[in-house]
């Protein structure tokens, strides 16, 4: 009968280490909790191979899978699919080791594939499901490794990996909507740089060739906008070195990686955090799509039997959001000193006073986890509203903006075409 090692907490929430014998890892944690402990890691003892022979064979063939990699991480939508996959055979019946060899099997040649056959040899050399899961966070992350550890103690890990699935599949729902209603915008503003950048490139010249042969003094307007094609073609001067339409080309990319620098550091990711919250309307949705981001995880990390202190711990590691990292933080350290969860998030004053009041209700009914889903599911509806408020707003200012560029620039022409047409008149 193999030997388990364990790690619990006492009923005075002391640590406490042992060994006991048992068939399986879940007879194990039973005869754990039987001794009046909380498991918190449960794994087989390794038992080394007596001589040669097959035991060898074996050892070499893990040796040389050991090797193996792939470039690039695991997709969200392939992620999730395998978690309920995962899901769908422990609720079957199938015992762990052979459900993860299934889905590594069905997998194409990648990083999944290549890490669930770590995680299958790890399990079979007597490692817990979580543990395996931990040592490849580019796939599962802390979130993701908790919740499994959290269903391996209770016994429950196809309800908790069914729960995993829902939140991670909530959350793409989520992501896509706003990526989604950023596209339209976006394209229009693209195709209009381009457009108008071809126009100052290959239209503007040709006017100044007319205007020159016929010398008609030239409003100011109409120089101004001759001397912007100038430059986007890269001829306003002999000084200029580089033409105008490559800082245009360019200049978003720059800045887009000029920015991931500044994030990199803690104080620039501070920074760049706090703008985003106050900036007007996009502030708004960027403040509700954090609530329910974190509101979401730590229901779903309560609710799976992660202790409140690291399920808040994790929530704040994975908001995404230095505002929000630093009030989960004061949330955590007053539950740790025996305070309330709701007081120190509304002297934050990151959420709206509802949020707070329905964390509170659910702390004095014992129904928290029910709460932050409830509020998950309304923030969800009401970044919905915003995104659609926002493109209600972006539409007609785009609209505005086009019009007086493309006024501006027929207005530049035709201003000295009258005065041409007007000479040609009075000669005849």
């Amino acid at each position: 009968m193999p030997t388990y090692t364990y790690e619990a907490l006492n009923s005075a929430g002391k640590p406490v280490k042992g060994t006991v014998d048992a068939g399986s890892s879940e007879e194990a944690i039973q005869q754990i909790k039987g001794q009046g402990y909380f498991p918190t890691s449960v794994r087989e003892q390794k038992v080394k191979a007596a001589g040669g022979g097959k035991a060898d064979t074996k050892l070499k063939k893990k040796k040389k899978r050991e090797f193996s990699f792939a470039i690039g991480g695991v997709g969200q939508k392939k992620l999730t699919l395998f978690t309920r996959q995962l899901s769908t055979l422990q609720d079957a019946g199938l015992p762990l080791l052979r459900s993860i060899q299934i889905l590594e099997a069905q997998q194409k040649p990648g990083a999944l594939k290549s890490i669930l056959g770590s995680v299958a040899e790890d399990i079979e050399a007597g490692t817990t499901l979580s543990d395996a899961m931990a040592k490849h966070p580019r796939a599962f992350d802390r979130l993701y490794s908790k919740m499994v550890n959290a269903g391996e103690i209770g016994g429950v890990l196809d309800v908790i990996l069914q729960r995993l699935a829902n939140f991670m599949e909530k959350a793409q729902r989520l992501r896509r909507r706003i990526i989604g209603a950023m596209i339209y915008p976006a394209a229009v503003i693209i195709v209009a740089i381009l457009i108008v950048t071809g126009i100052m490139y290959f239209v503007i010249p040709k006017f100044q060739e007319i205007f020159n042969d016929f010398e008609v003094e030239l409003p100011g307007i109409t120089i101004w906008l001759i001397n912007a094609s100038r430059w986007v073609a890269g001829t306003a001067s002999p000084n200029q070195h580089v033409a105008g339409w490559i800082w245009i080309l360019f200049t978003p990319f720059v800045l887009w990686f000029f920015l991931w620098l500044i994030r990199k550091t803690n104080p620039g990711r501070a920074a760049t955090d706090i703008i985003r919250v106050r900036i007007p309307v996009i502030g708004g949705l960027v403040r509700k799509t954090s609530v329910a981001r974190f509101t979401r995880t730590l229901g779903t990390l309560i609710s799976a039997g992660v202790p409140i202190l690291e399920a808040i711990m994790i929530t704040r590691d994975t908001s995404g959001n230095y505002v929000y990292e630093k009030a989960l933080t004061r949330v955590h350290d007053s539950i740790r000193e025996g305070e309330t969860f709701a007081t120190p998030l509304r002297e934050s004053k990151v959420c709206d006073s509802i949020v707070v009041n329905m964390i509170d209700v659910g702390e004095e009914t014992g129904e928290l986890d029910t709460m932050l889903m409830k509020i998950a599911d309304n923030y969800d509806e009401e970044v919905d509203v915003a995104v659609a408020g926002m493109l209600s707003l972006l539409e007609p200012m785009i609209v505005v903006v086009l019009g007086t560029v493309i006024g501006t620039i027929v207005l530049a022409l035709f201003m000295p075409l009258v005065k041409m047409i007007e000479s040609v008149s009075s000669t005849k």
